[in-house]
């Protein structure tokens, strides 16, 4: 597997991904751990971001510390299950802008298809964590970052909570160079793109619809 692939071993991880797959989770508890995984998860995909010295004074003394340089961050979820992994990063950084790519799946084709695209003007200043909960044909996953590599994007990574080998390939291959990170590896994809033993739709099971 390419080295810039990381599985999650995490043991609140895994249990969070537990009770996601599990049938009988309503939407309400869903969503609030789909946050708290994207929240855990984001932890490690933001370790590298970069440190600059900062005075300040403390009850004690003034000292120099560490804080985050630049504030030079975007979040890109995937529309629209993405959008229940944004509040779970924005915790952590909440200064963080946040751009939309709306991308639907042909259900013959199972190609992405583009329906709205909304970035950040200096989206290719920032380091731009695209999300999406499930990674499974990668279609999707490489259609959004063939457009923000047309809107000059260098400094991306991508997160996922569930993925299928089939789908980390083909995001692989495509852009080698970009991190992953998966909460879970699954089995496979079925005949339908659906990964097994998956979640189901994670849209529909966030905002519950069916």
């Amino acid at each position: 597997m390419n080295k810039n692939v990381t599985i999650f071993d995490h043991p609140l991880i895994t249990h969070k991904i537990s009770i996601l797959r599990d049938e009988n989770t309503g939407s309400k508890q869903f969503r609030e751990l789909i946050e708290e995984i994207a929240m855990l998860m984001g932890f490690e995909a933001m370790r590298d971001l970069p440190l600059e010295d900062v005075k300040v004074k403390t009850p004690i003394t003034e000292t120099t510390v560490k804080m985050l340089a630049g504030k030079k961050l975007a979040i890109v979820p995937i529309l629209r299950a993405g959008l229940g992994m944004v509040n779970g990063i924005l915790a952590l950084v909440p200064y963080a802008k946040v751009g939309h790519i709306g991308l639907y799946r042909d259900e013959e084709t199972l190609e992405p298809q583009e329906y709205y695209c909304k970035l950040p003007e200096d989206i290719d200043q920032r380091l731009v964590l695209v999300l999406d909960p499930m990674l499974a044909t990668g279609g999707s996953a490489v259609a959004a970052i063939n457009f923000l590599k047309q809107r000059g994007c260098n400094n991306i990574k991508f997160m996922s909570i569930i993925a299928a080998p089939e789908g980390v390939e083909k995001l692989s291959n495509a852009y080698p160079d970009i991190p992953i990170y998966c909460g879970c590896l699954d089995e496979k994809l079925n005949e339908n793109g659906y990964i097994v033993p998956g979640l189901g739709d994670a849209g529909d099971r966030i905002f519950g619809t069916k």
